[in-house]
Formats: C-alpha cells, sequence, structure tokens
C-alpha cells in the first residue's frame, strides 16, 4: 500500500512536468507562428509565457530576443540572448547567438562590444561567411571614426593655432597703437608748449613780465612830457637869435 501510494505520486510529478513542457513547447510555437505573420508584439507574449513555465528553455530565451531585436529594443534583447547562452552547451547553436548579439551592439553603435561578439562566434564556428563580413564592417567603421576623431581634433588644435595667432596678432597690433597714440600725444604736448614759450599771449609769465604798474607808467609819461618841453624850448632859442646872411657883392 505503501509503494502504491509512492508510485502514485512520482507518476504525477512526472505528469506534471510532461505536461509543462508540452505548454511551453506549445507556446513557443505559437510564438513563432505568430513571429512569421508580422505580430512580433503577440509573439513576444506567447515567449515570455514559456518562460515564466520553464525559465531555463533554450528555445523561449533565444526567440524572446528576436522578438525584442525586432522591435527595436536591443538593450533587453542582448539580456534574452545571454540567458540563451547560459543553457546553452552547443557550439553552432551559441555562434549564432553572439553572431545576434554582435548585431545588436551594432545597432547601438557599440562597435568595440560588436567586434569582441562577432570574434567570439567566430571562435565557435570560424566558417560562418556572414559573421566575416559584419566583423569587417565592424571594423571599417571603427577605423573611420577614428580618423574622423583625428581629423576633427587636428582641425580644432589648428583652428586654436590660428585663432591664438589672430589674438595676438591682434593684441600686438593693440600695443602697437597705443603707443602710437602716446607717441602722438607726447609730440602733441611738446609742440603745445613750445608754441606757449614763443606765443607771450599764451605765456602768463611773459605777459606778467611785459605788464607796467601804474607809477611807471605815471612817470614814463611824465619823462616824455620833460622832453617834449626841452625841445619846445630849443626850437624857441633858435628862432629868436638872428641869422646873418651871406653878403652880396
Amino acid at each position: 500500500m505503501r509503494r502504491k501510494s509512492i508510485f502514485i505520486l512520482l507518476f504525477g510529478l512526472l505528469f506534471i512536468s510532461v505536461n509543462n513542457a508540452q505548454s511551453t513547447r506549445s507556446l513557443v510555437n505559437d510564438g513563432v507562428a505568430l513571429y512569421k505573420k508580422g505580430k512580433i508584439t503577440d509573439a513576444e507574449v506567447n515567449f515570455k509565457k514559456g518562460i515564466e513555465k520553464s525559465p531555463k528553455n533554450l528555445q523561449a530565451n533565444f526567440n524572446l530576443g528576436d522578438a525584442y531585436y525586432k522591435n527595436k529594443r536591443y538593450k533587453e534583447a542582448i539580456k534574452a540572448y545571454q540567458k540563451t547562452l547560459m543553457v546553452s552547451k552547443d557550439k553552432n547553436f551559441n555562434s549564432k547567438v553572439y553572431y545576434n548579439i554582435g548585431n545588436s551592439l551594432l545597432k547601438q553603435k557599440n562597435l568595440k562590444g560588436s567586434i569582441k561578439a562577432y570574434e567570439n562566434a567566430l571562435k565557435l564556428n570560424p566558417y560562418d561567411s556572414q559573421t566575416k563580413y559584419n566583423l569587417s564592417y565592424a571594423l571599417q567603421q571603427m577605423k573611420k571614426n577614428k580618423d574622423k576623431n583625428k581629423n576633427n581634433k587636428n582641425k580644432k588644435n589648428k583652428n586654436k593655432k590660428n585663432k591664438n595667432k589672430k589674438d595676438k596678432n591682434k593684441n600686438d597690433k593693440n600695443k602697437n597703437d597705443k603707443n602710437k597714440n602716446k607717441d602722438k600725444n607726447k609730440n602733441q604736448q611738446n609742440k603745445d608748449q613750445k608754441n606757449k614759450q614763443n606765443n607771450p599771449k599764451q605765456n602768463p609769465a611773459q605777459k606778467n613780465k611785459n605788464k607796467i604798474s601804474k607809477e611807471q607808467a605815471k612817470q614814463i609819461l611824465n619823462a616824455l612830457m620833460n622832453n617834449e618841453k626841452k625841445l619846445q624850448k630849443k626850437l624857441r632859442k633858435r628862432k629868436a637869435k638872428v641869422v646873418k646872411t651871406a653878403k652880396d657883392w
């Protein structure tokens, strides 16, 4: 009786396990059918349900990655592919998984990551021509970006050098102009000083020097009047004197 109970229990667990596996397979198959019809979001729902029943199901995880990739959800696609690698031991299959990871990274413009993924794919399957092509493309893009960055850097340095040169020339010009203005002002000051010295009207010291006091003016006037009186006196004496004329013969 005890053995029979154990047998029934084991049979029940086996039945549940088989039924669960069949349910997961059915969900995955339905998801694949929906994917082929272009109903990507519906397919994604089926794959997720399959993973809920069997988290380590290889096809469910891989196909979910494809659905994410198709919907341009590349980060989520990579996570799904990485879970696939954790449960798969088949080299050829894993090579395809790495190839898909490389494509997802390439879409995100992660060239370094995509190159590494393609290299991992070729380690597992060295003869895959599509992986070789994508690896070559990623390497070319990497080189192209490096050359572009180098050119941009050189151009930036050249522009900076030209700007510094231009600023230096401008500063030198301003300095020269400043010196010219300084010399011009100095020359003007010298000229003004010279004119000031030569022109009594503009020279207060000279003007004060030529200026006479009231008393001095009076003395000069008196002197002139005295001289005038003396001159008149002399003239009168000359008129009073008898002038002898020459004798007629």
